[in-house]
C-alpha cells in the first residue's frame, strides 16, 4: 500500500531496457519518467496515481535491476527491492523480442521469495508472431505472462483489465461492500475534494550535480527514495514525495543535477534538465544546495 496516499502500490520491475519506464507512461497517460532506447536511463523510483474504469492505484517506476552490479548498480537493485516490499502488485516486465534471460531467472527467483502478487508482463509483443512467444516465459515459474506493446498501445487494456482484478478495493469489491454495509455510493457519496482544499506547496531541491541533494532529500523524506552514490548524475528524474508534517502535508521534489548546457553530452542528461526546469516552476519553494567544501561555483550563481 502507497503510504503517500492510501492507494493500492503496483511496482513496475525488470532487467534494464525492457521497456518499463514506456510502460510506466503509457499507463499514466503522459511521459512522466525519461525513455531513451538504452539500459540504465531510469535509477530512481518515481511514483505516478493511474486510474482504469473509475480504480486508482499509485504505479513505481524503478530503475533496471542489475542481479550482482557494481557499486551504483547494487543501490539502484536494493531501491527495487524496497519497492517490491511495499507493493500490492508487482508488474515483472520481460522482452519478447528476447526471450528469457539470465538475469530475468535470478529476478524471478528473487521475486517469488518476496511473496507478492506477480504479473509477467511480456513487453514489445507488438504483432502475432511476439505474442505467441510469450509462452517461454512461463520457465520463469511466475504464471501466464501477458503480452503487451507498451509503444503501440497493443493490450494495454486487457493488462489494466488484469492489474485491476488483482488489486484489492477494485470498483466491484467497493460496490459490494457498500451495498452490504449500506453506503452511498455516487452522487449521494461524500466528495473526497471540496474546491476550497488548497494543494500541498512544493519544495524542489536543485543544485549542479553531486553537491549531496539526493542525500538531504532523504534526509527530509524519512526513506532513501532517491540512489546517493558519489558520482555525478545519479539522479535521472524530478522525483516528487508527500510528506506528512505538524504543520501539513508538503510535496519535496529531488531533481538532476543541472550542468551548464555546453557540457550536457547526451539525450537523457538534457532531458533531465527540462524536467528540473519544469520542477523549479512548478515549486512554492526552491532549496539550492551548494557544496561548503567547494564554495559557491559560477553555476551555483547562474543557477
Amino acid at each position: 500500500m502507497s503510504a503517500a496516499d492510501g492507494l493500492p502500490s503496483v511496482v513496475v520491475v525488470g532487467r534494464p531496457n525492457v521497456g518499463k519506464s514506456t510502460l510506466f507512461n503509457r499507463i499514466v497517460g503522459e511521459q512522466v519518467a525519461i525513455v531513451e532506447d538504452r539500459p540504465g536511463v531510469t535509477r530512481d523510483r518515481k511514483e505516478s496515481e493511474a486510474e482504469w474504469l473509475g480504480n486508482h492505484f499509485t504505479l513505481v517506476d524503478t530503475g533496471g535491476w542489475i542481479p550482482g552490479g557494481n557499486a551504483l548498480e547494487e543501490k539502484v537493485s536494493r531501491q527495487v527491492e524496497a519497492a517490491v516490499r511495499e507493493a500490492d502488485l508487482v508488474l515483472f516486465i520481460v522482452d519478447a523480442s528476447v526471450g528469457v534471460t539470465d538475469d530475468d531467472m535470478q529476478i524471478g527467483t528473487w521475486l517469488r521469495k518476496a511473496q507478492v502478487p506477480i504479473l509477467v508482463v511480456a513487453n514489445k509483443a507488438d504483432n502475432d508472431r511476439r505474442e505467441s512467444e510469450r509462452w517461454e516465459f512461463l520457465a520463469l515459474g511466475l504464471g501466464d505472462p501477458l503480452p503487451v506493446s507498451a509503444l503501440h498501445g497493443r493490450r494495454a487494456g486487457d493488462m489494466l483489465d488484469e492489474i485491476i482484478a488483482r488489486l484489492p478495493g477494485s470498483t466491484a469489491d467497493a460496490d459490494a461492500a457498500a451495498a452490504a454495509a449500506d453506503i452511498p455510493l455516487g452522487d449521494d457519496a461524500e466528495p473526497l475534494w471540496h474546491p476550497d482544499d488548497q494543494p500541498p506547496p512544493r519544495v524542489a531541491i536543485v543544485g549542479r550535480p553531486n553537491v549531496g541533494k539526493s542525500t538531504l532529500f532523504n534526509r527530509l523524506v524519512g526513506e532513501d527514495r532517491s540512489v546517493v552514490h558519489d558520482m555525478p548524475g545519479t539522479t535521472r528524474d524530478a522525483i516528487d514525495t508527500l510528506v506528512d508534517t505538524p504543520d501539513g502535508p508538503i510535496v519535496f521534489v529531488d531533481t538532476a543535477g543541472m550542468r551548464k548546457r555546453g557540457k550536457i553530452d547526451d539525450s537523457a542528461e538534457y532531458y533531465s534538465m527540462v524536467r528540473a526546469l519544469r520542477a523549479i516552476d512548478d515549486a512554492d519553494i526552491a532549496l539550492l544546495v551548494i557544496d561548503a567544501t567547494e564554495g559557491v561555483t559560477g553555476q551555483d550563481q547562474r543557477l
